[in-house]
């Protein structure tokens, strides 16, 4: 390779470079470019090492050439390498928005081991300013690789911040207003900055907006809450990389997620998404995205899925030889549970330990005198020593088949067996149910989706909260000896506490 990684961006102030140093004459930072007026210059000292691995560079040279009032403006450039002029009056297109890619072949033996010198001169004869944006230099062989190196470099500080405005739709002559302002981060760590982005809340408000493809500023559109229209455009304030201090500075929070990608008939893992936008208003229910190099995305976002699985269950009665046990319970077809008491116990074990938050119970096919009336669920870490978590009395399922559910009222410890003590049914002389099950608290939120790379076909995308930091388990026996221990520190305290007040009055 005979030279490293060669740009220098002027998206930014001081410019974004590498392998170049970069010197001005005649040039300003204008928030997006670097402005040249007549005469002006940008030089960049960039270093080659093997000569004879490079027999021609590639240079590109991002520039725009500013209005002159309604014509189009006029400033020609001058391209020099070593002094030596590459490209003389160049007559960049101006007038326009977009910046144009400017491609130069150049000379393998123009170049010089150590220090090279690019020179981008406006003309002395221009009438208008000479827009450079960014300038990338490669081995003839490798042409595109600077400029991935500069996006990548550039998607790093991937934290936006924009002061926004809106104006009614369709009202060109009404003056913008201050609107909240927008705070957005979206990450698959595939280092491209984004071009679009959309947006819905939880009340039903809409955004969707367009980038500069520096990020400088946006333009798009807002629909509210309650079906109001506006122009919407933003301005950027502040950037900068992400870190895990990130969320303290929205309201709205930041989502991890643990993703998947769906193709050839399965999932199959992919890598983390990351994701907060904040425009002031409710929280986002859907997010919509495509980034420079034409990736897109689409995620809407859901409680995850917060059921337990129960890997076995025991009852204190059964009628298994008719086909009605106690697994039928575990399973999802309309088969039932029943026992010959009015009263029943049954005792389920987790696939791990779980902090239950809710349960539910579905009641049987028929004989409504049959289904729980008064019950009690109690958690137990071994499936000897029983904690009462929830107790009711008086329940009725109005249909067959009904499902059912009960929240605990307190947050439970994270217990692995589970019991439902049916201490009165309906009336009959027999109990029976068709489900249970067990849930805990939703932690965070999950989403389903697509994504489309460039030039390939979209395919599932779907994601999960990413998993909170492991806390060890103790186990049970553990657990009782340190409460034995913690209480009998308690009672060595109060007793020494006593004797202290003892000696005091002596």
């Amino acid at each position: 390779m005979g030279f490293d990684v060669t740009f220098a961006d002027f998206s930014v102030d001081p410019a974004r470079s590498a392998n170049a140093e970069v010197r001005y004459h005649g040039a300003r930072f204008a928030g997006s470019h670097v402005a040249l007026s007549a005469g002006g210059s940008v030089t960049l000292d960039f270093e080659v090492a093997h000569l004879k691995d490079v027999p021609q560079a590639t240079l590109t040279v991002t520039a725009l050439v500013s209005k002159l009032g309604s014509s189009p403006g006029h400033a020609p450039m001058d391209v020099l390498l070593q002094g030596e002029v590459l490209a003389g009056g160049l007559t960049v297109p101006g007038g326009g928005d977009l910046p144009h890619d400017n491609v130069f072949a150049v000379p393998g033996d123009l170049l010089g081991p150590g220090t090279n010198t690019l020179e981008i001169r406006s003309s002395a004869e221009a009438s208008s300013m000479l827009w450079l944006y960014r300038i990338t230099l490669d081995p003839v062989w490798e042409r595109g690789r600077s400029e991935r190196a500069r996006t990548a470099e550039a998607a790093r500080d991937s934290v936006f911040t924009y002061r926004t405005e809106r104006r009614p739709a369709h009202a060109a002559s009404a003056p913008w207003q201050a609107a909240p302002r927008l705070l957005f981060h979206i990450d698959r760590d595939e280092r491209s900055l984004p071009a679009q982005l959309g947006w819905r809340t939880e009340d039903g408000a809409e955004s969707a907006i367009s980038f500069q493809a520096n990020m400088s500023d946006f333009h798009g559109c807002h629909r509210a809450a309650d079906g109001t229209a506006y122009e919407y455009r933003g301005l950027l304030t502040d950037r900068r990389p992400f870190s895990e201090e990130t969320p303290n500075l929205a309201a709205s929070p930041l989502y991890r997620f643990t993703t998947e990608e769906g193709w050839g008939g399965r999932w199959h893992a992919s890598g983390e998404l990351r994701l907060l936008v904040d425009d002031g208003g409710a929280l986002v229910d859907r997010v919509t995205w495509r980034d420079q190099r034409g990736n897109s995305g689409t995620a809407v976002l859901h409680a995850p899925d917060a059921e337990v699985e129960a890997t076995g269950v025991e009852a204190s009665e059964e009628f298994d030889d008719g086909g009605e046990g106690a697994d039928n319970l575990l399973e999802s077809h309309h088969g039932k549970w029943l026992a010959f008491e009015d009263t029943a116990r049954l005792d389920f074990t987790l696939a791990r330990p779980a902090a239950v938050a809710s349960y539910s119970l579905t009641s049987a096919n028929d004989c409504a005198d049959r289904d729980p009336r008064d019950w009690t669920l109690y958690g137990s870490h071994d499936g000897r020593t029983w904690t009462p978590l929830d107790t009711r009395s008086g329940e009725t399922f109005p249909e067959r088949h009904h499902t059912r559910e009960f929240h605990l009222r307190t947050t439970a410890a994270p217990y692995g067996h589970y019991r439902l003590d049916i201490t009165r049914n309906s009336g009959a002389g027999e109990t029976q149910l068709a489900r249970v099950r067990f849930a805990e608290a939703p932690a965070g939120r999950a989403f389903t989706g697509y994504y489309q790379r460039h030039n390939e076909g979209p395919i599932g995308y779907r994601g999960t909260p990413v998993a909170a930091p492991a806390v060890p388990v103790v186990a049970p026996r553990v657990a009782a000896e340190l409460e034995s221990a913690v209480a009998s520190l308690a009672a060595t305290a109060e007793a020494l506490a006593a004797l202290a007040a003892q000696l005091r009055r002596r």
